[in-house]
């Protein structure tokens, strides 16, 4: 893993994300190489999580080509071109199941 996708997945945690996944993409011909999946307990922890993912990579310079859902917050996607972090509330990453959607890939066990 690159050390700007460990730096997000250590941002992330510190702000306790939960139940996180990182799906790694490579073998999947996919438009990125990972997914990191985690969950915040409501739409607050959900930006707090995204904001210090961003906050991380950006002091190393790297900026993410995409950020969308920020506002509403139940699903925010920041998009880094190689990765891609999805930061869910519990009900939208139940409804949307990219685990499932993607259940071919490896998963990379992340734990705090």
């Amino acid at each position: 893993l690159s050390s700007d996708l460990t730096a997000g997945i250590a941002a992330a945690l510190e702000k306790k994300a939960l139940d996180m996944v990182v799906l790694d993409l490579r073998k999947a011909s996919a438009f990125t190489d990972f997914f990191v999946i985690c969950t915040g307990a409501n739409i607050r922890q959900v930006q707090a999580i995204a904001d210090a993912v961003q906050q991380a990579l950006g002091r190393s310079g790297t900026k993410p080509a995409l950020v969308e859902g920020y506002d509403r917050a139940e699903w925010i996607l920041i998009d880094y071109f190689d990765f891609i972090f999805h930061v869910f509330t519990p009900a939208t990453r139940e409804f949307y199941a990219l685990e499932r959607l993607w259940g071919d890939a490896e998963r990379i066990e992340v734990s705090a």
